[in-house]
């Protein structure tokens, strides 16, 4: 595992139903959504409207809603859904030991946190 998947911490660090969020190095910040089902899931921390923090957004089952104009984007593609229409860049991730682990080469290394931060 090493080398290809990068290690952002505990899945315990966010709690169902929130979203916590990593920088990265000369690129967008990424942000980590939990479900009250008890999925993860990995997008740039940007709606495809108008660029709002999608981190601090309503998570509702398997998608999230834009804090600044209500776009719901699903969190397993990044599709805005409904009327509206754009994408979100997903990141792979997936878990192992409890921990959770994204595709190193969809992110640039993170700048000097240990994991994400709480949205």
């Amino acid at each position: 595992m090493p080398g290809k998947w990068l290690d952002i911490g505990p899945t315990t660090q966010i709690e169902p139903g929130m979203a916590a969020t990593l920088p990265v190095e000369g690129g967008e910040e990424i942000a980590v959504f939990h479900t009250v089902n008890g999925r993860f899931y990995a997008l740039v921390n940007s709606c495809p409207h108008r660029q709002g923090p999608l981190s601090q957004g309503i998570v509702h089952g398997d998608s999230v809603t834009c804090p600044l104009h209500n776009w719901r984007i699903s969190l397993s593609t990044g599709a805005a859904l409904g009327d509206d229409s754009g994408c979100t860049p997903t990141i792979p991730l997936k878990i192992d030991g409890g921990r959770l682990f994204l595709l190193r080469e969809a992110v640039v290394a993170p700048r000097g946190a240990a994991g994400p931060r709480a949205a």
